[in-house]
């Protein structure tokens, strides 16, 4: 199985589900490495560009972090810093950054512009968020899935909220690609771009989940497995915050709604979250909550990114051994 050196990562629609079965077991690796105390510093003298156009914490922390347990070094870079609060453009400014990185992290509002630098850089770009997409995020969902519940397929991951938004988006594709069914509850207007939800249908046809998106979060969550919620004003959109707030208020996450879902089910929130708008103190702080779990993953699986956008092969060759035989497939439940 080939491996990742050298690959783009800009949305989960480019990576295949053997590629994210990937990721997954060198996250899980990494972190049990992590765990035992072991030194392990395979990027030593490589570095990581972080472009911030939009403001940062988990994604900020992990990346910066992440590159620095494995050897390497992290360059933090605000738009301020750069010449493209100068108007110099995407493409210019990744054919620069390529002659000095090894890749480059950016976090911007728009999706274009991520699309822009990575077509003019020679060096792997890391989408760390924008408008359309949030696939650092839905990694780190979908292995903190898996962590808590030893499987992926079948499972069932109810959406309750903003349905239109980057998280959604990149939970779709997700899980159109790895066989979990995604029920989304949102208000009328607030639907998923239909897109995504088209090529996440496509996808949904390959791997045999099911996707639905309704009004009713009651009918969402019953019986979930997974039920997840975010903020109802993202960034850049506080103009509409009246206006969202009324419309999304029954969309709330409350011990009421979360008891709908199966007993053993989680509660996931990409953080940061407004406590008592999207969801209450009793969810967010509750036994069901794997909020802080899922908050710490990102450690882990930006890790397994770095690593494998860099050095391509796997721990010892073992994992993609495994993948070809279907081993590991076996084993993260996604056959």
């Amino acid at each position: 199985m080939s491996g990742l050196k050298g690959r783009h990562l800009l949305s989960l629609r480019d990576y295949k589900q053997s590629e994210l079965m990937l990721i997954f077991a060198t996250t899980r690796k990494l972190r049990e490495m992590a765990v035992r105390g072991e030194v392990f510093r395979p990027l030593s003298g490589k570095t990581l560009g972080m472009v911030f156009l939009q403001q940062s914490t988990r994604t900020r922390i992990s990346f910066e972090t992440a590159i620095y347990q494995l050897g390497g070094h992290g360059i933090c870079l605000s738009g301020r810093e750069l010449h493209l609060s100068r108007g110099e453009s995407m493409g210019d400014t990744a054919r620069v950054l390529s002659g000095y990185l090894d890749a480059i992290m950016i976090r911007t509002h728009r999706h274009q512009d991520v699309e822009e630098m990575a077509a003019k850089a020679s060096i792997p770009v890391i989408n760390g968020l924008t408008d359309k997409y949030h696939p650092c995020q839905a990694l780190t969902d979908f292995y903190t899935i898996l962590a808590k519940k030893g499987r992926l397929r079948g499972l069932k991951l109810s959406y309750v909220g903003d349905g239109n938004n980057n998280v959604t988006h990149s939970l779709l594709l997700g899980a159109a690609k790895l066989g979990v069914n995604i029920h989304i509850a949102a208000p009328t207007g607030y639907e998923p771009d239909p897109q995504i939800m088209a090529l996440a249908l496509s996808e949904a046809q390959l791997s045999g989940s099911s996707l639905m998106v309704g009004t009713d979060p009651i009918a969402a969550v019953a019986g979930a497995d997974v039920v997840y919620t975010d903020v109802w004003v993202s960034m850049g959109r506080e103009a509409q915050g009246k206006e969202r707030l009324r419309d999304l208020t029954p969309y709330q996450v409350n011990t009421g709604l979360l008891s709908r879902a199966k007993p053993d089910a989680i509660f996931l929130h990409c953080l940061p979250a407004k406590r008592g708008q999207e969801v209450t103190d009793a969810v967010l702080d509750g036994p069901n909550s794997a909020v802080f779990d899922q908050a710490h993953n990102r450690l882990h699986v930006q890790k397994a990114l770095l690593y494998l956008l860099l050095r391509g092969e796997g721990l010892g060759g073992e994992i993609e051994q495994n993948l070809d035989r279907g081993e590991l497939s076996r084993a993260v439940g996604l056959t």
